[in-house]
């Protein structure tokens, strides 16, 4: 008996006008799918603390003191800002799978932590890492330094 692939999402890039330059990542839930004027109430401030190379804000959010660093993505990356579209694309016998718009990009993150500083060991700048690692996978080889690998 075949097995059936599970459909992949749709994911449409083409409409981001929105040049956002940075988004947040907050050590928390927010619920709430509304606009909201964020920045009269989130004000990040450079603190003029520097900690392994990485320049530290601090902020506060009810009340909490948040300590963040921006990290830009790498040269050739973007991200993204989707909203689920209300369309549904069908594919296969397996059901529906949602699709989404791109609704804005960013070029730099600024992740949030309220009990630690800032550092290089924190996951979202380790994650970067792995980027390097994916792209030497995927790169092709010639045939002359295939046999090394064998």
């Amino acid at each position: 008996m075949e097995q059936a692939t599970p459909p992949a999402a749709g994911v449409d890039l083409s409409p981001a006008a929105i040049d956002l330059g940075r988004v947040h990542l907050l050590p928390c839930g927010i619920r709430n799918n509304s606009a909201v004027a964020v920045s009269d109430y989130f004000k990040p401030r450079d603190n003029g603390v520097e900690v392994d190379g990485i320049r530290v804000e601090e902020s506060f959010f009810r009340g909490r003191k948040l300590q963040g660093a921006t990290v830009a993505l790498p040269d050739g990356y973007r991200g993204y800002v989707l909203e689920k579209n209300g369309e549904k694309d069908t594919q296969g016998m397996d059901g529906d799978v949602s699709s989404f718009v791109s609704r804005a990009e960013f070029q730099n993150i600024t992740y949030w932590n309220h009990d630690t500083m800032p550092s290089a060991e924190d996951p979202l700048p380790r994650c970067f890492h792995w980027l390097t690692i994916a792209n030497a996978v995927s790169t092709f080889l010639p045939p002359d330094l295939v046999f090394y690998f064998k």
